[in-house]
C-alpha cells in the first residue's frame, strides 16, 4: 500500500497555525516560516494517516489525539542555545552580582526559557566555582517538553562543549566512554541542583517564589510587543528587589512597560 501523500499547506491553513501558535506561546510566526510549518508538520499527517494540513489543525484543535498539541509545539518552536552563550552575561554575573550577594539566603537563578539546558548548567558551573560552598538553585522552564527531557539528562554530543571553560569541561563535566565515546554528561552534584519544568510564559505563572537573577534571552524576538508586556509584567513581579534580568543582545525592552533600571546593554536591575 502506498503511503498517502498529503497536499500542500494553504494560506489559510499556515494562517490557523500561525493564530494557534501566538495564542497558545505568544510566538509569531512571519510569512516566511511557511515551509518551516509545512516541513516539520509533514510527518505527523502521515503518522495520522491525513490527508491535507487543514485535517491535522482539526484534529488538534478536537483533543481526540492526546498530547498530539504538545507535539506540534514542540515541532514548531526553536530552541537553538549553547553553552556559555553571550558570554558577557556571565562575566558581568560573576564580577558584579556574585560579589555583591549576602550569604544568607539561598541565591535563586531563573532560566526561563532554557531550551535543552545548556544556559542552566552554565549558571551552575559558574555558581559551583564562585560561591565557595554557598546556597545556590537553579530552575530552569521552557515550552517544549522534548528539550527539557534532554535538558534533565545532562547528556550533550562532544561538539557543545566548545564553548566550556576548559577547567569547568574538566571539573563539571565527564567525558563519554564505550558507546557513549563522542558525548559528555554534566556531572551529577550539578545535575541535583538544577530543576526543569514544563512552563508557558504566555499564561499565568505558577508558585515558583522569587529569583536574584532571570535569564530571559533570545525568546522575546519570537514575540509581538503586546506579548512581551504580559511575559515581563509576570517575570517582573518574580525579580527579587536588587535583582536582575537578562536579555538577548538582539532584544530590547523599547515600549514595553517596565520599572526595570539599565545597567548595561541587555541586563536589568530590579531597584529596591
Amino acid at each position: 500500500m502506498m503511503a498517502m501523500e498529503s497536499a500542500p499547506l494553504t494560506d489559510t491553513e499556515f494562517g490557523d497555525f500561525q493564530r494557534w501558535l501566538h495564542g497558545t506561546a505568544g510566538i509569531h510566526m512571519s510569512e516566511a516560516k511557511k515551509a518551516l510549518v509545512a516541513g516539520r508538520l509533514a510527518k505527523r499527517l502521515r503518522t495520522h494517516g491525513l490527508g491535507s494540513y487543514g485535517e491535522y489543525f482539526t484534529l488538534l484543535k478536537s483533543g481526540r489525539a492526546p498530547g498530539e498539541l504538545q507535539t506540534a509545539v514542540d515541532l514548531l518552536t526553536t530552541n537553538e542555545t549553547y553553552f556559555f552563550r553571550e558570554p558577557k552575561h556571565f562575566d558581568y554575573l560573576r564580577e558584579h552580582i556574585l560579589p555583591a550577594h549576602g550569604r544568607s539566603d539561598t541565591f535563586r537563578v531563573w532560566s526561563a526559557a532554557s531550551s535543552s539546558g545548556e544556559e542552566a548548567y552554565s549558571v551552575a558551573m559558574l555558581l559551583e566555582d564562585r560561591m565557595h560552598g554557598a546556597s545556590w538553585e537553579i530552575l530552569g522552564s521552557d515550552l517544549s517538553t522534548r528539550v527539557l527531557a534532554q535538558a534533565s539528562m545532562g547528556h550533550y554530543p562532544m561538539e557543545r562543549a566548545q564553548h566550556i571553560p576548559k577547567d569547568y569541561l574538566t571539573r563539571f563535566c565527564r567525558r563519554g566512554v564505550g558507546s557513549q565515546e563522542g558525548s559528555f554528561l554534566v556531572d551529577r552534584s550539578l545535575r541535583q541542583r538544577v530543576r526543569f519544568m514544563h512552563l508557558n510564559l504566555n499564561e499565568s505563572l505558577p508558585e515558583i517564589g522569587t529569583f536574584h537573577v532571570v535569564f530571559l534571552r533570545n525568546v522575546m524576538i519570537y514575540f509581538d510587543t503586546a506579548t512581551k508586556n504580559g511575559v515581563i509584567g509576570r517575570l517582573e513581579q518574580l525579580i527579587q528587589p536588587g535583582g536582575y534580568l537578562f536579555i538577548g543582545h538582539s532584544e530590547n525592552l523599547t515600549g514595553v512597560k517596565h520599572s526595570l533600571t539599565a545597567v548595561m546593554p541587555a541586563i536589568f536591575r530590579k531597584e529596591r
